[in-house]
């Protein structure tokens, strides 16, 4: 069913004037003392105690750049230890990131499950502040570190938690389904949250004619193509993913008609009309594990293509993917520095927390 309405800022008369859509910024707190910084100079002990690990992304990452990642890794791994610390990594992180460091990876609803059953008292979580701010959400007891800041999204700065409001005015009765690429002050105001695996069944869990669905344009199109439900949708979009194009795609068919091309929902409809399979970024993951071809065009963010490859080195990867600014503030160097100082805390005020915990909640407990 197509969508029945798409909706954004400027079609508010009433929106609040001079606000700014920026994600929520995270406190600075330091809750244990600073750890002197370890040696981070080449050596044949480094060199042995990493080659189990270099062995993971050879294919990925030239023996001539190990020498300047092994150490930090190290030393990574080490202060996890020492800290009581998990670190969680969304599949957008670079590979000595994701496969090096990491002890969780996956994508939105992965990490969002995981962080329920972490037992570490320090969450590190490497990918974007709404990543965290969730993580924060289902362990409030804990202390979740996010290694930068900045590392924003454009999905979650499109909308604030009084668009919500501004839209449940304007449809009185339908329920909200925001996608986890929202802030806690979004996610508070909704009645569940779904993710780009889920989504579809999410909107039909509510047993509603209608849904508010927010805030991807692109996936919300996606999900009406699913459902019977009408889809009310909200202007927002990745700027990763909306900046291919099904013309891209046919080019690539053009130069080599036996070439697999997989797409994430978060594209336009051009772009999933031309992919053989669409799914989010999980779905994605095994779709190659199983089907193993030869040559295969990934379109979404270009770090999942290497950690794909260096998992699978006989998938021959093409690349027209585009780089994630925001999951490339996370590097090993920061990581560090959040393990040394504890720093940046995630902190969201307790009663926004509560009200936005529920919609999470009830998106994990919902039955297959």
């Amino acid at each position: 069913m197509p969508l029945t309405g798409i909706y954004g800022p400027d079609d508010f008369a009433n929106r609040p004037q001079g606000h700014v859509i920026t994600p929520a910024r995270p406190g600075q707190a330091r809750t244990g003392p600073s750890l002197p910084m370890p040696s981070l100079e080449w050596t044949p002990e480094v060199e042995r105690a990493t080659a189990p690990l270099y062995e993971r992304v050879k294919h990925v990452i030239p023996p001539i750049e190990w020498p300047l990642m092994a150490p930090t890794i190290k030393a990574i791994n080490e202060l996890k230890q020492a800290r009581g610390a998990v670190i969680l990594a969304h599949n957008y992180q670079a590979p000595e990131i994701f496969h090096c460091v990491a002890d969780i990876g996956g994508d939105s609803l992965q990490l969002a499950v995981e962080a329920t059953r972490v037992k570490a008292g320090i969450i590190v979580q490497c990918g974007v502040h709404f990543m965290a701010e969730t993580s924060k959400l289902l362990n409030p007891d804990k202390t979740v570190l996010i290694p930068d800041t900045r590392a924003g999204c454009s999905l979650a700065a499109s909308i604030t938690g009084a668009d919500v409001r501004l839209l449940r005015e304007k449809f009185p009765g339908v329920p909200v389904v925001a996608y986890i690429n929202t802030s806690a002050e979004v996610k508070a105001e909704v009645d569940i949250c779904c993710t780009s695996s889920n989504a579809v069944q999410v909107v039909e869990s509510l047993g509603a004619p209608s849904v508010i669905f927010l805030p991807d344009r692109y996936l919300a199109t996606y999900v009406a193509s699913k459902t019977d439900v009408k889809i009310i949708a909200w202007k927002g979009a990745c700027e990763v993913h909306e900046r291919f194009t099904g013309a891209e795609l046919r080019s690539y068919r053009e130069a080599d008609p036996s070439v697999q091309i997989i797409a994430h929902p978060e594209c336009p409809p051009d772009v999933l009309a031309e992919a053989d399979f669409t799914g989010s970024t999980a779905h994605m993951i095994n779709w190659v594990r199983e089907r193993r071809p030869r040559r295969l065009v990934m379109i979404t963010e270009c770090s999942m293509a290497d950690n794909v490859r260096a998992e699978l080195p006989d998938v021959e990867m093409l690349r027209p993917c585009n780089i994630c600014p925001h999951m490339k503030r996370i590097t090993l160097a920061n990581i560090l520095e959040s393990l040394l100082t504890l720093r940046e805390e995630v902190t969201i005020d307790p009663t926004l927390a509560d009200r936005a915990r529920r919609s999470v909640e009830r998106m994990i407990n919902l039955k297959n």
